[in-house]
């Protein structure tokens, strides 16, 4: 996954242009190996420790520049949407941004799956952006909004929580490729996380997540959502897929400590099988 992730985003970018940073958190293959191999601008850190605040940390302390884009390995962006987000964050009102999300699914994703991405991306609060791009870039001052990453499961919702609507913007004509599970349990386990991170989010920032509840707008969301009857059978995996996930991170929240970080690993391999037989 490294070496694709690098590989759009330093094709055809220009002498001092870009500092790539690949913080390997923990990592038992060769993936510091892969990223070396790209030489100049991409330079590898490695720890022990398997966090990804950590990293992140680590991360901002090694980088020289802004605006700061953070990018999961998994995901796909190119240089020109990496410009544009740069470009955004040029205006002073905007303090942090974000991509399009696009979400590829592999020859064998399931019905339900793709039914349930189709519901989600079309809620507002989610087109609001800085949600499920697998990226988000912040300005020298929106950095300034906060220390440290804390030693959270949402890194993503902790930045977002920093930033009112009109500080932040979902970039047009910028684009990451998010790969979707396959099956609907794989599914499961990704927002199980996701439901879990906001209860932490919950537990520790409950005034900053109570204002964006405010933002959210969910009546809006459910008035638009009804008057398109075509996302309607969609609904029937969403709403399962909504209702178990809380259900389940309500459970693991009382055992925080004994927590496994669960993520899904069919999108990586039918990612891997994708790319070989294209």
């Amino acid at each position: 996954m490294i070496g694709r992730c690098l590989a759009a985003l330093t094709t055809g970018h220009q002498a001092d242009e870009l500092e790539v940073l690949v913080v390997c958190n923990g990592c038992s293959d060769d993936t510091a190996e892969i990223a070396r191999k790209f030489g100049s601008p991409v330079r590898v850190l490695e720890t022990d420790v398997p966090s990804k605040t950590n990293a992140l940390n680590l991360g901002d302390a090694a980088a020289r520049g802004f605006p700061r884009i953070y990018v999961d390995a998994d995901v796909v962006i190119d240089l020109a949407s990496i410009r544009n987000l740069a470009a955004v964050l040029r205006n002073e009102k905007v303090l942090a941004c974000s991509p399009e999300p696009i979400n590829v699914f592999g020859s064998k994703a399931s019905w339900s799956v793709r039914a349930y991405y189709r519901f989600w991306m079309a809620l507002p609060y989610v087109q609001d952006g800085m949600i499920a791009a697998g990226v988000y870039a912040l300005s020298e001052a929106g950095r300034r909004r906060f220390e440290q990453f804390p030693d959270i499961i949402a890194d993503d919702g902790f930045v977002r929580l920093h930033f009112q609507l009109h500080e932040r913007k979902l970039v047009a004509g910028a684009l990451s490729e998010v790969r979707a599970p396959l099956a609907l349990r794989d599914l499961m386990k990704i927002k199980t996380r996701s439901r879990l991170g906001e209860l932490q989010l919950w537990q520790r920032y409950p005034e900053l997540c109570a204002r964006d509840v405010k933002a959210k707008k969910y009546t809006q969301a459910l008035f638009e959502i009804l008057c398109r009857p075509s996302l309607y059978l969609a609904a029937i995996p969403y709403l399962y897929v909504n209702l178990l996930s809380r259900l389940r991170a309500n459970l693991k929240f009382q055992s925080m400590e004994r927590y496994v970080w669960e993520r899904d690993i069919s999108s990586r391999a039918a990612s891997s099988v994708d790319d070989r037989l294209s």
